[in-house]
């Protein structure tokens, strides 16, 4: 007879799981993009960039969860392309102080010291911006689930997702294509799906992609209308957080998006399938009539290698939201303006 597992040594192997299928690979080529692209220009680009993500996750665990936030929204205003990390100038307003980034995005100075790294060890400017925030968004994602892997590369011998990559970077960035474009705190699942519908994203893509909330934290001001006025949220839960977050005052008070905020790892889906969503637009994917993404919720609260395979896919089709490629675009020698 097999040996019955305690409650912790089963949730040991669940997590494991569910980091080892994160190192399963997608489809290796999409569009015109490839994770070879800087095999021969500068072969050392990518490991750099691990390097410098790795080193500010581990001085800040939070960054993790900031920089993936960072190409979530860079992808979702006019495609991945850099956009997201101008600041303002004479011709345009950028996208940082539009209101789903204002006092919200971060790791910026990461994203800095990334590209002041790569340049370095290629001795010249041949990485693109939006290629920094797409793998870093990947690399972000490994790292803070590195502990739970260490079982499972000694069971296992693969590597990460791979990150197609040659992307180039905008010229321009837009305020208004910010606030418009990306999907706000209090979205309905039906405004949910049809935004992602409108960068040519599916449900599964919204469900896998909405699990990047198993990382970071909210600020009271993007949950206060959920806890005072939303019927669908466990009452205990409801109580406890408005002692950190009161109706008026506070707009800036954190409240990690799941339990285990520095871990990826399933636990934002089962929260969901108890209520325990801390976002309205978190909720909505369970419980509000749509059999299919109640199932997929479902589906990936106890099954991590599932959640693990499509969100890495998902990140892949979402990396390939309308890149700049060829001769379109440039490559930015600084991040946060043109050249």
């Amino acid at each position: 007879m097999a040996p019955t597992l305690s409650a912790a040594q089963a949730l040991v192997l669940y997590s494991v799981a569910a980091a080892a299928a994160l190192l399963l690979s997608p489809p290796a080529v999409v569009a015109q993009l490839t994770p070879n692209f800087y095999d021969k220009i500068c072969p050392l680009a990518l490991p750099t960039i691990r390097r410098v993500v790795s080193q500010a996750v581990n001085a800040e665990p939070r960054m993790g969860a900031s920089l993936l936030r960072l190409h979530f929204h860079d992808c979702f205003v006019n495609g991945c392309d850099g956009s997201v990390l101008l600041d303002d100038t004479t011709r345009f307003t950028g996208e940082k102080t539009a209101v789903p980034n204002l006092n919200s995005l971060r790791g910026f100075d990461v994203v800095d010291k990334i590209k002041s790294e790569v340049d370095r060890v290629c001795k010249r400017s041949v990485v693109s911006c939006a290629d920094v925030l797409a793998v870093a968004a990947r690399d972000s994602v490994s790292i803070v689930s590195i502990l739970l892997i260490i079982i499972a590369l000694a069971l296992i011998k693969t590597r990460a997702y791979q990150v197609p990559v040659g992307r180039r970077d905008s010229r321009t960035a837009s305020k208004n294509a910010a606030t418009n474009g990306l999907p706000p705190p209090f979205f309905s699942f039906n405004q949910l799906l049809a935004n992602f519908r409108s960068h040519g994203l599916g449900l599964t893509d919204l469900v896998a992609l909405s699990g990047a909330h198993t990382i970071g934290l909210a600020r009271c001001t993007t949950f206060r209308s959920r806890i005072y006025n939303d019927t669908n949220i466990q009452t205990d839960l409801a109580s406890s957080l408005r002692r950190n977050c009161p109706q008026s005052g506070g707009d800036n008070n954190l409240q990690p998006l799941d339990g285990t905020p520095a871990g990826f790892d399933t636990q934002y889906f089962g929260s969901l399938v108890r209520n325990k969503g801390l976002l309205h637009s978190d909720q909505e994917l369970f419980g509000r009539g749509n059999s299919a993404s109640d199932g997929l919720v479902s589906l990936y609260s106890g099954n991590p290698a599932k959640f693990a395979a499509d969100f890495a896919a998902s990140m892949v089709r979402m990396g390939n939201m309308r890149p700049l490629t060829g001769s379109n675009g440039e490559i930015r020698t600084n991040c946060r303006k043109i050249n």
